[in-house]
């Protein structure tokens, strides 16, 4: 008899990075196993769509009323579900009061998974009049009250630690056989520099931006951004002759990274990059693409330095290192092949089904 598998999460299946590489990638092979998978999101897809525009405040407002509706009236179902799976939140404002119920009125235990640092401020400009509601102190809370967590890195997990002994690692993983099945081509005349990423996490390219200024000038290469908005960096009066923008498209995802010679990670040392993932690397990686990270958090973890990929800490650095890859057609294939190879041990779907077997056993 096949067991009942609830998952709840803040976003419509296939929408969300977060989603789609911790857990939706997995939903074939759980029902493999004997799970009958259903999927509850919070946001309605119509929901979602209007969340990160400007404005739209009747639109945001409606949909959330309708999402808390839906997560009440699911609250009655779940009595004989099997297992409860709550990825980062069940409601992506107020307090934990579905956790609640769903630990203290019903009693059923459940998973909580997670792979940011979400009990840290951050939210979009778009939203800023709604981030008071956030409540992010919610999230020792469902800590605290989850059957067993899964954390997405080993920082994350220590902070979980201090409210659930019963913690786990699971890093967020690359689909090799169905979903990054392309290599990069390092035969080319004029290399990329490629970087991807979503308009949050876009400042952190302020760091890169001079250094890819200076090299300009003296060679010749494409600087790609692949994100759901342009990037602009006028406010450093930077003009970057070398920038080519190419808007996330689901379905040339791969594709589009594909085309990138050098990938870069650069991020600034603080608490909410520590509990980063390292997805943007690891992306790279699976494509036979060096990466090129700043040594914060899980980077260190996923970088053996000049064998794997590359750590730089400062402008000199990086310049250092872009320099050496953009001349060195060999080097670029050699650290590329070592990266997918790190991939596919430890951080690949393949390599960590056990993992997430072992997690619903629990």
């Amino acid at each position: 008899m096949s067991k009942r598998f609830v998952i709840i999460a803040p976003y419509p299946k296939s929408e969300a990075p977060s989603q789609r590489f911790r857990f939706e990638q997995y939903l074939s092979f759980f029902e493999e196993q004997g799970y009958n998978v259903e999927f509850y999101s919070f946001l309605s897809d119509k929901t979602w769509k209007a969340l990160y525009k400007e404005g739209s405040f009747f639109a945001k407002a409606f949909g959330m009323l309708g999402s808390f509706w839906r997560r009440f009236m699911l609250m009655f179902k779940l009595r004989s579900a099997d297992v409860v799976f709550i990825h980062r939140e069940s409601s992506m404002i107020g307090p934990p009061m579905f956790e609640w119920i769903i630990a203290k009125v019903l009693r059923k235990k459940f998973i909580y998974d997670f792979d940011d640092a979400i009990w840290l401020p951050n939210y979009s400009d778009s939203n800023a009049r709604f981030q008071r509601l956030k409540a992010y102190g919610k999230v020792k809370k469902i800590m605290k009250w989850a059957h067993v967590v899964s954390a997405g890195n080993e920082h994350l997990a220590d902070f979980a630690k201090q409210y659930n002994s019963n913690v786990t690692i699971i890093p967020t993983t690359i689909d090799l056989e169905n979903v990054h099945t392309l290599s990069s081509n390092q035969a080319v005349e004029k290399p990329i520099i490629g970087w991807t990423g979503t308009h949050t996490t876009m400042n952190y390219l302020d760091e890169i931006a001079p250094v890819i200024k200076e090299l300009e000038q003296t060679y010749d290469f494409t600087f790609r951004v692949i994100s759901n908005q342009a990037p602009s960096f006028d406010s450093m009066g930077i003009g970057l002759k070398s920038l080519e923008f190419v808007k996330w498209n689901k379905e040339s995802e791969i594709e589009d990274l594909a085309k990138i010679n050098i990938g870069i990670m650069p991020l600034t040392d603080t608490i909410w990059a520590k509990g980063k993932c390292g997805f943007k690397g690891l992306q790279y990686m699976a494509l036979e693409i060096p990466s090129v990270m700043s040594p914060v958090g899980v980077n260190t973890k996923i970088v053996d330095h000049k064998k794997n990929g590359f750590l730089c800490n400062s402008p000199e650095e990086w310049k250092h290192t872009l320099i050496e890859l953009l001349e060195n057609e060999s080097l670029r294939t050699e650290i590329g092949k070592a990266g997918y190879q790190t991939v596919k041990k430890s951080y690949s779907v393949e390599s960590n089904r056990s993992n997430y077997l072992n997690l619903l056993n629990a």
